[in-house]
């Protein structure tokens, strides 16, 4: 079994995770197989402030085929350097992570002609862009040239079931993974250091300060329910992160009031972040639109309740409403008003919810889903 992962980019650390725990279960499953994953650039232009600052390593054979980034390599020298490298290492099963590039959709047909096996990794859903007849009758001829799928979670799955896909081929359903083991020692860390540090409960954001991240109305709706706590305990949010409406943010936070309950931490590296949530409680995404939310993964790593904006991927998957946290509409305040005054007025419950929602993460192991995939490749060659 010879196995060719095609991705986009190096700096994507937690498919580096992923990566190197499927490398980690050929050797220990399949130890006759080969692994090998073609990263067709090292990042994303506007993901180039991720790039690795090397404080954590992965282990996995991979061969980056531009040293550059992936919007200033074009389709005729992408499609070139794939073929390349597909009929330099003559895979058997040969894994593609999307059908929005035409040079990946080429080699997975050109593949299948060579008798190849094909599997799609797909992150799509029906909610993330328009749609039309003539665009979703060319993702179905393309999707079904693949025998088998790996999908970002259950609105992932349905819809490649939308497109003609067979449950059966679909043998792995939570593939939206993180570093857990990286994120919950820290945060592990971090809550025994700060074991008797006093402080204030907080609700917490991370990410991008973007316009689609719907942040004003999370402050509004913070700003009207604030005044719940003040015969109980006090309650503060953070924002970690940095984008193009910090500024704007932090102005609105003045015209609230709220100055002195709200903190802008800054950006962080990923593996950072947990050093932050050991002082907060309960995460809020409030996203107008959010294809997973791997935030959300993150927080129920470290054992915090969530609050989640329906528009989510993720929601499907990972939050039950009342037991490790809430979804609301992100075109409704008060919806999420509501959700905000529960945690306020119960914070007794945060800790048994917070359980629940490693409860529902552990499916979502990377060591566990890696195996599940090394064991569909095995299947298929």
């Amino acid at each position: 079994m010879r196995v060719l992962v095609v991705h986009n980019q190096l700096w994507a650390h937690y498919k580096s995770r992923l990566f190197s725990e499927i490398h980690r279960a050929f050797k220990e499953k399949y130890p006759e197989s080969d692994f090998l994953v073609v990263q067709i650039a090292l990042y994303e232009a506007s993901r180039s402030v991720m790039q690795s600052d090397d404080a954590i390593t992965y282990d996995y054979p991979y061969k980056v085929l531009f040293q550059r980034s992936l919007d200033e390599v074009g389709f005729k020298e992408r499609r070139a350097a794939l073929f390349a490298a597909f009929d330099a290492y003559q895979p058997t099963v040969l894994n593609i992570t999307g059908y929005f590039d035409p040079a990946q959709v080429l080699l997975m047909f050109y593949a299948s002609l060579k008798g190849v096996k094909v599997v799609l990794s797909s992150e799509s859903s029906a909610a993330d862009n328009s749609r039309s007849f003539i665009k979703e009758s060319l993702k179905r001829f393309i999707v079904n040239r693949a025998q088998a799928f790996f999908c970002f979670g259950k609105t992932s799955a349905d819809y490649l079931e939308s497109l003609g896909v067979k449950p059966s081929q679909i043998p792995v359903r939570n593939a939206a993974v993180i570093d857990e083991e990286v994120i919950s020692a820290r945060y592990n860390a971090g809550k025994k250091a700060n074991v008797n540090v006093a402080r204030a409960y907080r609700f917490v954001f991370v990410g991008r300060l973007a316009p689609e991240k719907n942040l004003g109305t999370l402050l509004r709706a913070f700003a009207k329910v604030r005044l719940l706590d003040s015969e109980i305990l006090p309650w503060e949010m953070m924002f970690i992160g940095d984008g193009p409406e910090r500024a704007t943010l932090e102005k609105l936070t003045a015209e609230l009031g709220l100055q002195n309950k709200i903190s802008f931490a800054g950006g962080l590296p990923w593996y950072k972040v947990p050093d932050l949530l050991v002082h907060c409680d309960v995460l809020v995404l409030p996203s107008k639109s959010e294809p997973w939310g791997l935030v959300v993964n993150e927080a129920m790593v470290c054992g915090l309740p969530v609050i989640v904006s329906k528009n989510c991927g993720c929601v499907a998957d990972l939050v039950e409403n009342g037991v490790n946290g809430f979804t609301f509409d992100p075109d409704n305040q008060q919806e999420l008003e509501t959700a905000l005054a529960f945690f306020i007025q119960n914070p007794e419950k945060m800790a048994a919810m917070g359980q629940e929602s490693r409860r529902l993460i552990a499916p979502f192991s990377s060591r566990q889903v890696a195996g599940q995939m090394a064991d569909c490749y095995h299947k298929l060659a």
